[in-house]
């Protein structure tokens, strides 16, 4: 049986020391076989896809989740050797659309509350704001064992990515203090519910659940909020060169999604949350091979009961 914690350590350790097209040719190979073997987490990104891409017949769909596989194992190996990177192999693996969005709020020492989904690579995307825009704050899941939580949390700290456990006592407490302490960014990854006090959304035509997270921030420190969507792209010439591989991210920076005039704190919350859903759902149709979603997102794919039971835990209807 293969310990997680060990088997993470082991990539962080040593990814970096391996050559880029070898690795490049080990993880690719992994997302073809994963592909191929067509598991759960496959066939949950299958029917994630359907829904957002309702042009695609099942044949595209397939052909799209093969290239979705291949950029969720990239992410993987480039989070593996990014501790490895240089400050100018993370300048030139990144591209940034919108920084206008965030120059006058952070330019100013303010902070800003980011909505992010499960696009790119947020690790990569993380590394660079926190050495060229401002620190870094987040939360993460508390992953099992505790050994692989505390080895995750290692991580991102060295690569300047200050991480909160989600659920521990004061987290939100935490997360509002330190908007309140800029400049900072506060990006959370809210496309999926981690907790019973998600809000029901329409995305892409379809009710999901998601983080109340960042507009909840936004409401409490009354900070703007951003939507973030990251996506791959290809990289030519000097500018691969420099950054020691073909592949880099594009950060778009939307602009602030606008908080709405009156209303209660809960109805500001889910106002705003649509919002940013609205943005980074056209930017899932447009770029849904970088979307990472390998859970149930969508309302109609969760078991009923259950549901049931997570809406009366928030108090909803």
């Amino acid at each position: 049986m293969v310990d997680p914690a060990a088997a993470y350590t082991f990539a962080w350790r040593h990814a970096p020391r391996v050559p880029e097209p070898l690795l490049r040719a080990v993880f690719g190979l992994a997302a073809d076989v994963t592909w191929l073997r067509h598991g759960e987490g496959v066939r949950r990104m299958e029917a994630n896809y359907a829904r957002v891409r309702p042009d695609l017949d099942r044949r595209a769909v397939r052909r799209l989740s093969r290239e979705g596989m291949r950029r969720y194992l990239r992410y993987f190996r480039e989070a593996f050797t990014l501790q490895g990177a240089t400050r100018a192999q993370l300048d030139a693996r990144v591209r940034v659309e919108g920084y206008e969005h965030l120059e006058p709020v952070t330019g100013q020492g303010g902070a800003v509350a980011l909505a992010l989904a499960h696009l790119g690579n947020w690790d990569l995307a993380g590394a660079w704001a926190s050495a060229n825009v401002a620190p870094v704050l987040t939360v993460a899941e508390r992953l099992r064992p505790k050994a692989l939580f505390e080895e995750f949390v290692a991580f991102r700290r060295s690569i300047g990515i200050d991480v909160l456990a989600l659920g521990d006592d004061g987290v939100f407490r935490d997360l509002v203090r330190g908007a309140q302490d800029g400049p900072r960014l506060v990006p959370l990854l809210a496309d999926r519910d981690l907790t019973a006090n998600g809000l029901e959304v329409d995305l892409c035509g379809h009710r999901a659940r998601v983080a109340a997270g960042p507009a909840a921030l936004a409401v409490s420190a009354r900070v703007p909020l951003v939507p973030v969507g990251i996506r791959h792209e290809r990289l030519h010439g000097e500018r691969r060169r420099r950054a020691g591989t073909p592949w880099g991210i594009v950060i778009r920076f939307h602009a602030p999604v606008e908080p709405p005039d009156g209303g209660n704190r809960r109805e500001q919350v889910q106002q705003l949350t649509q919002g940013w859903v609205d943005v980074l759902g056209a930017f899932i149709t447009e770029h849904t091979a970088d979307w990472h979603m390998l859970q149930k997102v969508f309302v109609d794919d969760l078991d009923p009961q259950r549901y049931a039971r997570t809406r009366a835990a928030a108090g909803e209807a």
